[in-house]
């Protein structure tokens, strides 16, 4: 049994709905098939998950929400006419779009999560009922019914594991099954959404809860590359990922999956494929536990983040001081910040924290804490960090891999403020300028995908 996820673009109108339609008939172990809410068709349109946010915001200030009702129903009516389904079996979904306005909710963060969340369940619904009349025997599947549970955090839930051996059973039914994604309900009954990516997660759970031979997730990309198409031209097509690897692509930027949308199937050691819908017989780009190292192309990706904070602070004698780094965590731990990096030497220590985890209200207090309690030899925070990773099985035993990644961040005339290596087997983390960060891509593309040679002031490399 396959799981096949669709996303947004790939369920964006009714000609994208009939290419999947397409790709369930053409193999018959693609039983289980996971939904995102219909995407954008142009460059100009809205996803229906903003229309829906935009919804609840009217609801919420008590403006006339029928305009926006109408154009969230008419995105699915468009697709239901594409396939000429009875207006009865939409009617359904424009009941439920139009409900959502009088439902009561404990608090405006259930609220915005039901919003959202009505997106793909109407979308499910809606592609359950096209692929019966277009001979898939299809039956939709709330994830109620199916024992989907969640932590109760509204707009950031987590699976509960006891819902695994619930999720189990849809190995048992005959028919393809249509699941909404990216929500599930906690255990007073309101809907809960995961974060970013939640579609994404919720195939990954649904896969290693039947234990599926392989998770398919259908993009509108032919393949994952090895840099950002928008910062490298036509980047390399990577055939085949490591979960370790894809994990620190995704950390460090990479947006064809959330960091944590694989994780449920890393669990279950599920092989994913990243296919696009567009292209179904390109191959795609397999994930699995474990993969061939190719020795003359070590390096599988590129990729790079901005949008970080470095605290740094000096304490002669830290090395001496026990629980010393315990007391500066704590800190952070009481603001409820969490951090990235923590690169140290014996007196000096850096640490790396997402610039959205901050305030400058927040960042006065945790400065006011830390030499207060900890009295620092010297004490600074610098914002505009951005960070570039450099992955690949097998770059930690491959000697000159480090010397090569900062020659090459040297040739491009960019300075390196933060290194990490060995911290992952499979990837080194560089810290620079925000503003130097396409530039230092560029270089590094060269120097371990193009093979090419480093040309520094005094020679080459």
């Amino acid at each position: 049994m396959k799981v096949a996820k669709f996303g947004g673009s790939s369920l964006a109108s009714g000609g994208q709905l009939q290419k999947v339609i397409n790709i369930i008939k053409a193999d018959p172990k693609r039983k289980i098939v996971v939904v995102s809410a219909p995407g954008k068709r142009t460059k100009d349109d809205t996803k229906v998950t903003d229309l829906l946010i935009k919804y609840c915001n009217t609801v919420i200030n008590n403006e006339d929400p029928t305009g926006i009702q109408s154009k969230i129903i008419q995105r699915y009516r468009a697709i239901g006419e594409h396939f000429n389904l009875p207006e009865g079996e939409l009617q359904p979904i424009i009941t439920g779009i139009e409900q959502l306005a009088t439902q009561v909710f404990p608090s405006r963060a259930y609220q915005m999560a039901a919003f959202k969340a009505a997106g793909e369940n109407n979308n499910a619904k809606l592609v359950a009922a096209v692929f019966n009349h277009q001979g898939i025997p299809a039956q939709y599947m709330n994830p109620k019914d199916i024992g989907l549970m969640v932590t109760d955090v509204p707009n950031d839930a987590q699976i509960l594991d006891f819902s695994y051996k619930q999720l189990a059973g849809l190995s048992e039914y005959t028919k393809t099954l249509v699941i909404p994604g990216f929500f599930g309900y906690n255990q007073a009954g309101e809907v809960c959404t995961f974060s970013r990516g939640g579609s994404d997660i919720t195939g990954a759970i649904v896969a290693k809860a039947v234990a599926a031979e392989e998770y398919e997730n259908f993009t509108d990309v032919d393949a994952i590359y090895a840099a950002n198409p928008n910062i490298i031209p036509n980047p390399r097509k990577i055939t085949h990922l490591t979960f370790q690897e894809m994990r620190e692509l995704s950390y460090a930027g990479f947006s064809v999956f959330h960091d944590e949308a694989l994780i449920p199937a890393i669990e279950g050691k599920v092989p994913v494929v990243v296919k696009n819908t567009n292209h179904p017989d390109l191959p795609g780009t397999l994930i699995s536990e474990t993969k061939p190292i190719d020795q003359k192309n070590i390096v599988s990706g590129i990729a790079s983040d901005s949008g970080f904070t470095g605290i740094y602070l000096r304490k002669y004698l830290m090395n001496k001081q026990v629980g010393f780094t315990l007391k500066l965590l704590q800190i952070l731990a009481d603001f409820g910040v969490s951090y990235e990096h923590m690169p140290s030497g014996i007196d000096d220590l850096t640490i790396i924290i997402r610039s959205r985890e901050l305030t400058p209200d927040l960042e006065a207090k945790i400065q006011s804490r830390i030499e207060s309690e900890i009295h620092p030899d010297d004490f600074q925070i610098t914002h505009n960090y951005a960070m570039v990773m450099i992955v690949g099985e097998g770059i930690q035993d491959r000697i000159g891999t480090m010397a090569a990644a900062t020659a090459s961040i040297a040739a491009a005339n960019v300075s390196i403020v933060m290194l990490n290596h060995g911290a992952s087997p499979v990837s080194i983390t560089i810290g620079i300028r925000d503003s130097d960060a396409d530039q230092a891509v560029k270089s590094l593309y060269d120097t371990f995908i193009n093979h090419k040679p480093v040309h520094l002031m005094d020679g080459i490399l």
